[in-house]
C-alpha cells in the first residue's frame, strides 16, 4: 500500500500527460485560428473588385461605385464597430468570428450574383460588418493561450493573413494573366475560400474568459493566504488552484455599467502620456487616409488604364506591396533609433513621402508610374504603424492593449467617415477620383506638418535640457 504524500509512477505519468497536454493546449487553437486567417484572406478578386464591378456583369460606372457604393461600407463600419467592440468581448470572441465567416459568404454571394446598385451597397454594409468583426479574430487566441506563448503566436496569426493575401493576389494576377480565368470565377474562388474559413471557426474552442466582461477569478489553494483576496489572473490557462468547471461560477460576470465605468477609466489613464496620446494621434490620423485610398485606388488605377483596354496587373502590384509592407515591418525590429526623441520627425519624413507618393500617383497618366507611387505609399505606412503599435504597446497591460487600439480604430474611422462625407459622397463635394487623391495627398502633407512642428519642439527642449545640464555640472577650476 502506497503511503500517503507519496507520488506512485500512474501519478507520475499522468502528471507528466497532463503537463505536456497543458504545453501542447495552445497549438490546437493557433492552428485553427492561422487556417481561418489563411483562407479569409485567400480571395484572389480582392485585386480585381473595380474591374469587376464596372465589367459585363455588373456595367456600373465609375462615378457609382466612387461616390455611391464604396462610401456604404465606411458608415456601416463606424456604426457597427463600437457595438461589436463590446459585444465580442461578452460573448467570448468564437460567436462574432463565426459571423465573421458567415458575413464573408454572404458578401460574396451578394456579389456573385446580385446586380444594381441598391444590391452592390447591400454588399458593402455587409462587408462593414467583416471589418468591424475582425476584432474578435486578433483577440481570440490572448484568451485560450498561456501569457508566455502571446509573442509567438501574434506573428503568427498575423503573417498568415499576410501570406494569404499575398498568395490570393498572385494566384490571382495568374489566372487573368496566362489563364484568361474571368472576374466572375476569381469572385467563385474567393466564394469557396471563405466558406472553408466558416467551416473553420465552427470547431474553434470556447474561451472560458475575456479581458473585460468574463475574468477567471483564482483562489489562493494555501491555508496560510486563505484570508487574502482573489486574484484576477490575465493568464487564460491557470494552475488548477481550483476545479476548472467552478472557475468561472464563483464569480459572476461584472455589471455591464460597471465595466463601461472601468473602460473610461483606463482610456483616461491610457491617454494621460503625451507620447501615447502624440503616437495615437498619428495612428488614428494616418490610418484614416490610409483607409481611403485603399479603398479608392483601385478606382484611380481603372480611370488611368481601364482594364477593358489593357492587361491589367493588380494583383501582382498588391503581392508586391504586402510583401514590400512585411519587410518593412520586420526590418522595424533591427532598428536602433531613440523613438522617444526621434520618433515624432521619423513620423513627418515618412508622412511627407506619403504625401509625394499620393501626389506621384494622382498626376501620373502612366499606369506603372501609378503602381510605383502605391508601393511606396504601403511600404511607408506599414512601417510607421509598426514602429506606432510597438510605442503604444510596449508599457500597457493587453487589456488596455486591447481598449487602446479599439479606441485608435473608432477615432481613426470617423475622420475617415468625415472624409468620406466632404469629398466622396454625392451629399458632400462628390469629388471626381482625380481631385480626391489630391485632397488625400494633401492630408498627409498636413500631417507631415503637425509632427514636423512637433518634432522640432522635442529636440530644441531636448538640446536646451543638455545645454542646462552642462551648465549645472562645471569642473572645478584649480586655485
Amino acid at each position: 500500500m502506497d503511503s500517503p504524500g507519496r507520488l506512485t509512477r500512474g501519478d507520475s505519468v499522468a502528471m507528466g500527460l497532463c503537463t505536456r497536454r497543458e504545453t501542447d493546449s495552445w497549438k490546437y487553437p493557433t492552428i485553427l485560428l492561422c487556417i481561418y486567417g489563411f483562407f479569409t484572406y485567400m480571395r484572389p478578386s480582392e485585386p480585381f473588385l473595380t474591374p469587376y464591378l464596372t465589367g459585363p456583369v455588373h456595367n456600373l460606372t465609375l462615378e457609382q461605385i466612387t461616390n455611391s457604393v464604396f462610401p456604404v461600407w465606411t458608415y456601416s463600419y463606424l456604426v457597427i464597430l463600437f457595438p461589436v467592440f463590446l459585444l465580442t468581448d461578452y460573448v467570448r470572441y468564437k460567436p462574432v468570428i463565426i459571423l465573421q465567416g458567415l458575413s464573408y459568404i454572404i458578401a460574396w454571394v451578394l456579389l456573385l450574383f446580385a446586380r444594381g446598385v441598391p444590391a452592390m451597397q447591400g454588399l458593402e454594409f455587409v462587408y462593414g460588418m467583416v471589418t468591424a468583426t475582425e476584432v474578435a479574430y486578433f483577440s481570440y487566441i490572448y484568451s485560450v493561450v498561456d501569457t508566455e506563448h502571446y509573442q509567438k503566436v501574434t506573428s503568427y496569426c498575423r503573417s498568415i493573413t499576410l501570406v494569404g493575401f499575398t498568395f490570393a493576389s498572385v494566384l490571382g494576377q495568374l489566372l487573368v494573366s496566362l489563364a484568361g480565368i474571368s472576374y466572375f470565377y476569381l469572385n467563385v474562388i474567393s466564394l469557396v475560400s471563405v466558406s472553408i474559413a466558416f467551416v473553420s471557426s465552427m470547431v474553434l474552442p470556447m474561451p472560458r474568459r475575456s479581458m473585460f466582461f468574463h475574468r477567471k477569478v483564482v483562489e489562493k489553494s494555501v491555508t496560510s493566504s486563505s484570508t487574502e483576496p482573489n486574484v484576477t489572473s490575465n493568464n487564460p490557462e491557470e494552475p488548477n488552484t481550483e476545479p476548472e468547471t467552478d472557475a468561472s461560477s464563483k464569480t459572476p460576470d461584472p455589471n455591464f455599467c460597471k465595466v463601461l465605468w472601468l473602460l473610461c477609466k483606463d482610456l483616461k489613464k491610457c491617454y494621460s502620456s503625451v507620447q501615447l496620446l502624440y503616437w495615437s494621434l498619428w495612428w488614428a490620423l494616418a490610418t484614416a487616409g490610409y483607409n481611403q485610398v485603399i479603398n479608392y485606388v483601385q478606382v484611380l488605377w481603372e480611370h488611368v488604364e481601364p482594364a477593358q483596354n489593357s492587361t491589367i496587373y493588380n494583383g501582382g502590384v498588391e503581392a508586391v506591396s504586402t510583401f514590400l509592407g512585411a519587410v518593412s515591418s520586420f526590418s522595424v525590429g533591427y532598428v536602433k533609433l531613440n523613438w522617444e526623441l526621434t520618433g515624432e520627425l521619423a513620423l513627418a519624413i515618412f508622412s511627407a513621402v506619403n504625401a509625394g507618393s499620393l501626389f506621384l500617383m494622382d498626376y501620373s497618366i502612366n499606369i506603372w508610374m501609378c503602381y510605383a507611387g502605391y508601393l511606396i505609399f504601403k511600404s511607408c505606412y506599414m512601417l510607421l504603424i509598426t514602429v506606432a503599435t510597438f510605442q503604444i504597446a510596449v508599457n500597457l497591460s493587453m487589456e488596455r492593449y486591447a481598449l487602446m487600439f479599439g479606441m485608435n480604430t473608432f477615432v481613426a474611422l470617423a475622420l475617415q467617415t468625415i472624409l468620406t462625407v466632404i469629398v466622396v459622397d454625392n451629399r458632400g463635394l462628390g469629388l471626381d477620383i482625380i481631385t480626391q487623391f489630391l485632397v488625400y495627398g494633401s492630408y498627409f502633407a498636413v500631417i507631415s506638418g503637425i509632427f514636423f512642428i512637433r518634432s522640432l519642439f522635442i529636440l530644441i527642449s531636448y538640446h536646451k535640457t543638455k545645454q542646462k545640464e552642462k551648465q549645472e555640472i562645471k569642473p572645478e577650476t584649480p586655485l
